[in-house]
């Protein structure tokens, strides 16, 4: 069988997030510290959804950047999507987040979430639907937004004390 470029892109761009989920999923199915694991799980998802609907929907808001395939000749969009709202990525802002608070938890585990992270913002500028500085000013917004809520519900982990 032959992977081609754009069969790897696609599985980056669109495949690779649901694999990341399902892996958090895990976590809690096979973790041994199953109360930490399940905090570990709502401060992600927690600091991943803040940073997708508040944070980069109020940015969008006020700056609506045109996608690389509106803009450029050049570009074999792969996958089909809306056009603007490029600036800052959604899903970087999203998987960024969700590595984050992976990483407060799980040091190494995060590191792998990170790297899974950057591979689904590299596919997606690959696949036309970004810009480079979209995906780092996703990052940025996952990587604040997580680290907010993990200040926010601190004194919900430790039990309210």
């Amino acid at each position: 069988m032959y992977l081609s470029y754009d069969s790897i892109i696609i599985f980056l761009a669109e495949y690779l997030p649901l694999a990341v989920g399902i892996g958090i999923f895990l976590f809690f199915v096979f973790g041994r510290d199953k109360k930490r694991e399940l905090w570990m799980i709502i401060q992600s998802f927690a600091a991943a959804t803040v940073a997708r609907f508040v944070f980069t929907e109020i940015i969008r808001y006020f700056y609506n950047r045109p996608r690389p395939f509106e803009v450029l000749q050049n570009v074999h969009q792969l996958i089909s999507h809306e056009t603007g709202g490029s600036f800052p990525s959604g899903n970087a802002a999203f998987f960024f987040a969700l590595a984050t608070g992976v990483f407060f938890y799980k040091k190494w585990w995060g590191v792998l979430f990170y790297a899974f992270a950057l591979a689904i913002g590299l596919g997606r500028v690959a696949a036309g639907l970004h810009w480079p500085s979209d995906i780092l000013a996703g990052a940025v917004v996952g990587i604040f937004s997580a680290w907010l809520i993990k200040i926010l519900l601190k004194d919900f982990a430790r039990g309210g004390s």
